[in-house]
């Protein structure tokens, strides 16, 4: 009972100074919303790359190429040493029996030019293989076939937002487009795939990889074959991706001379590990953003320590009258540490739903394509922060209001 009388007395002492209650409050108000959104920031975006890489299959493999070694000395720089030889290789199933298909790449940013429009755009030259191992679905006309690649046609297949950036209104199927200069025809356009940001596979293009490594770029050479970017694999199954890692490498290190002890030349990532390191780096990323948005909360408890000095001061009389009715040091203490604790808690209540506005806003620009992520234990966490940070900055105000002696303070003016 006395708690609630407390409780009762503090929003009434709130009511009576309701813009200096809210001026002290707003630290804590726009503290809290910015833990949250900062947080919700952060797993946001976490949870966007997770599903665009699961979206992918939990089966794909992607081989790119590492260090390489010359005369016993290692080195991480950009030589390719991926070739299209390799990709041949892993394709055979009587060495590979884990290995479901394989697609080799070779990428570069290129000049796009329609009749009325150009962009700058990732080209990927690959092959047929890619589009089902990297589950690409086609919106209109088809993906490269093997006769493209056979006769090294030059035809384009174009992500949603290259398309539209392109051609507008009109419908991209068999119209003529320039890519660094040279002439293609357009026979796709691919199904939205909802990425964002940076290297967005919307804004990829698709051409044979053959046409990609001698016309458009004139790609390397290594050990006198064409070098790719990297070479996708899909596994038979999830059970089989330890299985055909093991393979893979045991093939590509033949291929590559590699003696006993020495370092791989490539790498193979594999769509768990992908999402593990992804985990760890998010992770620390929505803890780094959570902790800036904490500073706001600080700046909100040294406000609410400030008011309750002030209001300390402002009911010394009040004090002293108390404590001559017989009032307790104890009930001096609760009663000023719930003020602080009622106003610390009423702020991190505003300050989650500022947070879902914040949300809410940040939707609406981005028009759906991302959203900030504000879970059930961040909203705990805010809460019990806040309230937190009004039982410590709280506790030296309503200490100092019980050491108050009752005769000086009856006689405060």
């Amino acid at each position: 009972m006395k708690l609630l009388r407390y409780i009762a007395v503090a929003l009434e002492s709130i009511l009576i100074h309701k813009m200096r209650s809210f001026l002290t409050m707003l630290g804590i108000i726009i503290g809290v919303a910015a833990v949250l959104s900062t947080m919700g920031l952060g797993r946001g975006a976490s949870a966007q790359i997770t599903e665009q890489i699961a979206s992918q299959g939990t089966n794909l493999l992607t081989i790119i190429p590492g260090a390489t070694s010359f005369g016993g000395v290692s080195s991480s720089s950009s030589a390719q040493t991926l070739m299209m030889g390799d990709a041949e290789a892993i394709s055979d199933s009587r060495f590979h029996p884990a290995v479901a298909a394989v697609a080799p790449a070779f990428s570069n940013n290129a000049q796009l030019v329609s009749t009325a429009n150009n962009s700058n755009n990732q080209v990927v030259g690959t092959v047929p293989a890619y589009a089902g191992i990297n589950n690409i679905k086609v919106a209109s006309g088809r993906f490269l076939n093997d006769a493209d690649i056979l006769e090294n046609r030059q035809v384009v297949v174009l992500g949603s937002n290259a398309a539209a950036g392109l051609f507008a209104n009109t419908d991209p199927l068999n119209q003529p487009i320039r890519i660094a200069h040279e002439p293609f025809t357009v026979i796709g356009v691919l199904e939205e795939s909802g990425g964002t940001g940076f290297n967005n596979p919307d804004d990829r293009v698709y051409v044979p990889i053959g046409v990609a490594q001698g016309r458009l770029f004139s790609a390397g050479r290594y050990r006198g074959d064409y070098v790719v970017s990297n070479i996708t694999v899909s596994a038979t199954s999830e059970e089989e991706m330890d299985a055909a890692i093991r393979q893979i490498e045991q093939t590509l290190r033949l291929r590559h001379a590699l003696a006993t002890g020495e370092d791989n030349d490539f790498r193979i990532m594999s769509q768990a590990s992908l999402l593990e390191t992804l985990s760890s780096v998010t992770a620390t990323l929505t803890l780094l953003l959570g902790g800036i948005g904490a500073i706001s909360l600080l700046v909100g408890g040294i406000g609410i320590m400030n008011i309750m000095l002030v209001s300390v001061t402002e009911r010394t009389r009040e004090i002293g009258l108390r404590k001559a009715l017989g009032a307790h040091d104890s009930d001096i203490l609760l009663q000023f540490l719930i003020e602080a604790l009622v106003l610390t808690s009423l702020g991190g209540v505003l300050g989650i739903l500022l947070s879902y506005g914040v949300g809410a806003l940040v939707s609406a620009i981005a028009a759906g394509s991302f959203h900030l992520l504000i879970q059930f234990d961040s909203i705990i966490l805010a809460l019990g922060v806040s309230a937190g940070s009004g039982l410590i900055f709280g506790l030296y105000p309503a200490i100092r209001a019980t050491r108050l002696d009752p005769i000086d303070a009856l006689r405060y003016e």
